[in-house]
């Protein structure tokens, strides 16, 4: 929102500085982004009337001009300008001003000189040269009535400053000069002259026929015929000034007025031409196939979200954002029909965004404009138009005003103790009564509550939080004391059987890996690819077009970065990252931390890619394989022990990849990357990953002291020949049902594979899997006759149930 300082000053005037006032509204909430003075400073710059023009003796182009500045002196001054003339009155630097610097940043001295041999005690500006205009195509002209001799800064009120205030989407209110300076009104206390007008006198019967059949997108329509106008008039420069200073470009009379009283009063209305409408208006929602050329040229297509105004012949306008190109006012304009609406915030929200631009119009009515003062506006607008394009032709039709559906606005409560809490500082009711009374806000009060009623305009109070924000606004920022935050320290119990996410970053990172940090949106691509998901959870907004889903495995995200760092020429990658994952499950609720539908569970998941050690000279380079990340995964969960089951997964290589499990419950995968991956986002060598739920991370098993037994251990090793389809573990889980049936198995300590062959001596079909026994009796001496047994049992039960034979 962009004004002029002293256009604000004219409803409400503190006694304070610029730099005052613009430190004030920041620190009430509305933040000055920019304050811009509208000229560069300059001296010795009047009023000029020119009194005769000659031509000069010496040059086809210039001209000798006599000018009277006011000292009683005529002054004599050569001047090349196209416009000028005898009669008109224009700005004139005299000997000795300084004006605003050239191209090369110096200010340029007038001073008495010769041109092609004549005398010349001055120059005549343009707007360009005195920098408030880019405009050059002659003398900056003045009105006739412009005072010869008065200092040009204060004739145009250059001493005058652009602000421009950044304001948050809720404060709609402050989207006009009027709505600011009820802040500043508020703030300081001083008195607020709300801009009036005098109420026209109606000559006219004639009422054009208006129809809402769409309450839900207009609340009111409030419009009037004039006749009998002239649109040629000029716009008043004061009231050019106004809009010129508030980013606004001079078009018409017409147009400059709407746009004027827009910014003064902060609601958009809109001028019909009456002589290209044809008869009563309807105020509707499109219908699919209608189409409307805008006033900016652009033909757009309607449906049945976009709210239209329609004649009996065509569409006339975009409800709440823009005219139609077949009704604007032009120069020939006589007969108008005036405007003003109260359109409902969600019937205009995003429309204009989804024909790809933004209006002033728009972006005030998505915000919520004041629905109460429709009336006032056209009365404001109708003695503008009639004072400046008015003749003596000129008839004035009654105000037709239709209220359909306006908002109810239920009063919202507010506990003195409670914005005393939430402010951090004493308030007493009387203190919170001033600050309401001051806002305009109406309100009633009982001993510690009250009660408010939010004004017409303001349409972001809605709970008690929002009241509590306007007491601290206006009780001062800047008084509320600074004060150490006050928290209990207690220290308080941590399970031993659990630990952080914090830790198991802190031990990835002991194991050699590199956190990061990853979007939980990812490419659609991905889940496809990665999680087999072709019903993805969908962003209804997403950042870009690719990043349009949410992820509900981690492993996309750490294939792109191990890609993004081979292209910058890192060829060891061993990354690791700990986030939720996003998956559809009826059974969620809604909840503080929760959404109804959707599951957000914690995951841990890492990959290594590249030589298994960097380079050394220790030991040769190889690349990592499963059994390396297998054993970084153990280590991160031990002492729990593991259980990995043959298992497909749609990211990871068919026969070299598991299921973890602990306690019969599947946790996680491990694996290589799938080769179809390794090509498609070509990756020259496969890298090996797992992905694990970071709840059983967390949880580990409590240590439990026992002494060192005193007595001898034992080793056996057991080689077993069984077919190539019967999995290692699966011989391990025999052994462990054995072990726990057996009436001496708790001798066995540990059961390790640390052979398998394939080859000479064995079919085809059959490998041999050689296994070491470490046995201990923690009570007594361990006696050769009950290893035997129990070596016996176990080999036993892996030829019985795995059909197993011993090699021999």
């Amino acid at each position: 929102m962009q004004f002029s300082e002293k256009w604000l000053r004219t409803m409400v005037d503190p006694k304070m500085t610029s730099d005052e006032l613009t430190h004030l509204l920041t620190m009430s909430g509305l933040e000055v982004e920019e304050v811009e003075p509208v000229a560069p400073p300059f001296t010795n710059v009047v009023v000029a009337e020119v009194l005769e023009v000659t031509r000069h003796p010496n040059a086809d182009r210039l001209n000798v001009c006599t000018v009277n500045v006011g000292t009683g002196t005529m002054l004599n001054i050569v001047c090349g300008a196209p416009n000028v003339r005898a009669g008109m009155k224009a700005p004139c630097a005299m000997a000795g001003a300084v004006l605003p610097p050239s191209a090369d940043g110096k200010p340029f001295e007038i001073k008495v000189g010769k041109l092609r041999g004549v005398e010349s005690q001055g120059m005549m500006c343009s707007a360009k040269e005195l920098k408030i205009s880019e405009e050059s195509s002659g003398l900056l002209e003045l009105p006739e009535d412009a005072p010869v001799g008065q200092n040009i800064r204060d004739y145009l009120l250059l001493n005058d400053l652009k602000l421009t205030i950044k304001l948050t989407p809720n404060r709609a209110d402050c989207l006009s000069v009027l709505g600011v300076a009820r802040e500043v009104s508020a703030l300081t206390g001083e008195p607020l002259s709300v801009p009036t007008a005098r109420k026209v006198e109606v000559t006219l019967d004639e009422v054009l026929p208006v129809t809402i059949s769409a309450p839900d997108l207009c609340g009111r329509f409030t419009g009037r015929v004039i006749r009998g106008l002239n649109a040629r008039a000029a716009t008043p420069e004061w009231l050019k000034r106004r809009i010129e200073r508030s980013g606004q470009r001079s078009v018409s009379a017409l147009v400059d007025i709407s746009n004027y009283v827009m910014l003064e009063l902060g609601r958009p209305s809109h001028v019909f031409d009456l002589a290209k409408m044809h008869g009563g208006l309807d105020v509707r929602w499109g219908r699919k196939g209608e189409e409307l050329k805008l006033l900016n040229g652009n033909t757009v297509q309607v449906d049945e979200t976009v709210g239209v105004i329609a004649d009996a012949a065509q569409i006339e306008s975009l409800a709440g954002i823009m005219g139609g190109d077949s009704t604007a006012v032009t120069l020939d304009t006589t007969d108008i029909y005036l405007e003003a609406a109260f359109w409902w915030p969600d019937a205009i929200r995003g429309r204009a965004r989804r024909y790809n631009f933004s209006t002033d119009a728009a972006h005030r009515f998505e915000r919520g404009v004041d629905y109460a003062t429709t009336v006032e506006h056209i009365e404001r607008l109708t003695a503008l138009i009639v004072e400046i394009c008015g003749t003596l032709d000129t008839k004035v039709g009654p105000v037709d005003d239709q209220a359909v559906n306006l908002p109810k606005r239920e009063p919202v409560s507010m506990r003195t103790a409670r914005a005393a809490q939430v402010i951090g500082v004493p308030l007493t009711d009387a203190v919170v009564a001033d600050v309401f009374t001051r806002l305009h806000l109406p309100f009633t009060c009982e001993p510690g509550v009250f009660h408010v009623t939010a004004p017409s305009y303001r349409f972001d109070i809605e709970i008690e939080e929002d009241l509590i924000e306007e007491v601290a606004r206006v009780y001062g920022f800047e008084n509320i004391p600074a004060l150490p935050p006050k928290a209990p320290s207690a220290m308080l119990i941590e399970p031993e059987n659990t630990r952080s996410l914090f830790a198991i970053r802190h031990q990835l990172a002991d194991l050699g890996y590199q956190e990061v940090v990853n979007m939980s949106f990812v490419e659609e691509a991905w889940e496809r690819d990665f999680a087999a998901n072709d019903q993805p959870i969908r962003l209804q907004n997403p950042i870009a077009s690719q990043m349009s889903v949410m992820r509900s495995i981690l492993i996309g995200s750490l294939v792109a970065n191990v890609r993004y760092n081979l292209n910058r020429k890192a060829g060891r990658v061993r990354v690791f990252e700990v986030g939720a994952v996003f998956r559809r499950d009826p059974k969620t609720c809604d909840g503080p931390l929760s959404v109804a539908g959707i599951d957000q569970p914690k995951r841990v998941a890492a990959i290594a890619y590249g030589p298994a050690l960097d380079e050394q000279w220790g030991a040769a380079s190889r690349p990592v394989d499963y059994f390396d990340v297998k054993g970084d995964l153990e280590a991160l969960f031990a002492p729990r022990q593991l259980r990995f089951a043959k298992a497909t997964h749609p990211a990871l290589h068919p026969g070299r990849s598991a299921v973890i499990e602990i306690d019969g419950k599947p946790v996680g995968v491990i694996g290589e990357l799938h080769p179809r991956w390794l090509q498609k986002y070509e990756l020259p060598q496969a890298p090996v990953l797992f992905e694990v739920d970071a709840e059983a991370l967390s949880t580990r098993v409590v240590p439990r002291h026992a002494e060192i037994s005193k007595f001898p251990g034992a080793t056996r090793d057991l080689a077993l020949v069984v077919k190539q389809d019967v999995a290692a573990q699966d011989v391990l889980d025999t052994f462990e049902a054995a072990i726990k049936a057996h009436p001496l198995g708790n001798i066995v300590q540990a059961v390790v594979l640390f052979d398998e062959y394939r080859g000479k001596g064995l079919q085809q079909d059959e490998k041999s899997l050689a296994f070491r026994f470490s046995l201990q009796d923690t009570q007594s001496t361990l006696q050769d006759e009950a290893v035997e047994t129990v070596m016996t049992a176990l080999a036993r039960s892996a030829i019985e149930q795995r059909d197993a034979r011993l090699r021999a």
